[in-house]
């Protein structure tokens, strides 16, 4: 049937997530960093969401599209809001669904030049989110220009300073090559060095020999990006020292 629904510019949308919390039936989500609808059946095309994107990516248009559908809006919502066992990875790790806590937003970190007072907590550096390395849109501001912090998630657990002496100033990615798909990490990095105009690579792992993955998948994700960007490998140990 010919009906109004969202239609969103993949050329305009910067994948910033900001219409997904305003959608009621869940039906945009972001998918390689991009908006997207999930199902037409699931947008009832009155554009609530038009006014939350800055880059006037989203209009009304009319279509041959299916019916919208209350029941299948309220199955799709229950299935969101359902605990869900992990799924196997999937390339790319395309999609991050509709979780408003994945939503891209860039801010100012708190100056680090200064010492901390005595008793007093070291200012948070992180400048991004979200920062898992399946979330981030390969697409976001933040990556453009920036030099790129790639942290295997164990490392700020064990290096006490990783704020002050690696993460500011930088965007970062971070994830574990063990327990999630290192291929996926290595396409993904590939595209973002392809799309994003990244200054300077630094990789920070832990001495454990699986943790080398995380350094390979962004090595040969470089090298298939056909870039060259300085490229830094920094190992910690598990008490937390430099090697």
């Amino acid at each position: 049937m010919i009906r109004k629904i969202v239609n969103i510019d993949q050329e305009k949308c910067n994948g910033c997530g900001l219409c997904v919390p305003s959608c009621a039936e869940g039906a945009i989500r972001i998918v390689d960093g991009k908006a997207q609808i999930a199902a037409d059946n699931l947008c009832d095309g009155l554009g609530a969401c038009l006014g939350d994107c800055p880059q006037d990516a989203i209009t009304i248009i009319e279509r041959d599209a299916d019916e919208f559908d209350e029941e299948a809006v309220e199955k799709h919502l229950h299935a969101e809001a359902a605990p869900q066992p992990k799924p196997a990875p999937a390339p790319h790790h395309a999609g991050h669904g509709g979780c408003p806590g994945s939503r891209v937003a860039s801010f100012a970190p708190a100056p680090s030049s200064a010492p901390a007072a005595a008793g007093a907590s070291q200012p948070s550096q992180l400048a991004q989110w979200p920062v898992q390395l399946h979330l981030v849109p390969v697409s976001a501001p933040y990556f453009q220009d920036a030099d790129l912090l790639i942290t295997a998630d164990c490392v700020p657990f064990a290096y006490a300073d990783y704020h002050r002496d690696f993460l500011a100033g930088k965007a970062v990615v971070v994830g574990c090559p063990k327990l999630d798909d290192n291929n996926a990490y290595r396409e993904k990095l590939t595209e973002l060095f392809r799309v994003s105009a990244i200054k300077s690579i630094t990789v920070l792992r832990m001495e454990v020999p699986c943790c080398g993955g995380i350094v390979m998948a962004a090595r040969q994700a470089l090298a298939a990006s056909g870039k060259e960007i300085p490229f830094k490998e920094i190992t910690i140990g598990i008490r937390g020292d430099v090697k």
